[in-house]
């Protein structure tokens, strides 16, 4: 790969690593029906997120990474506030948070849905976007 790749995972001329927080579990009342606002259901995030940990191998310091812990907690927050219609404004507001840590330059969110109102039988409903701190390549 060259430094001009945007291919995912290339921030400047270093490709950065890449932290998987998979399968946060959440209560939310988000949907476009009154019974789902009403009743809520289970969500499910997978996060990824791009970010240079060489500071923190080296150092062996908390301070020098993302605390995935409290990540963890504040996306679960995002999920069971203020309901929402669409798992696009989900899966947005679930990456705002991702970012708001400066050391996180790109992010691939993955939200399911897993009792999605559909009439069928399904395992899963899920969206996927990837968002880029402004400037940064994914």
């Amino acid at each position: 790969m060259t430094t001009n790749d945007h291919s995912p995972g290339r921030v400047g001329s270093h490709q950065s690593d890449r932290l998987a927080v998979l399968g946060i579990e959440a209560f939310g009342h988000h949907g476009v029906f009154g019974f789902e606002r009403r009743d809520g259901q289970v969500f499910r995030a997978d996060l990824v997120l791009g970010i240079d940990t060489r500071e923190a191998a080296r150092t062996d310091d908390l301070q020098h990474t993302v605390d995935y812990g409290s990540l963890v907690a504040k996306v679960k927050n995002a999920i069971e506030s203020d309901p929402v219609d669409l798992i696009e404004t989900l899966a947005q507001r679930i990456a705002d948070v991702c970012l708001a840590d400066p050391r996180v330059q790109w992010t691939e969110v993955t939200v399911h849905k897993p009792d999605a109102p559909v009439e069928a039988t399904f395992s899963d409903v899920t969206l996927t976007i990837t968002r880029t701190r402004s400037g940064a390549r994914p």
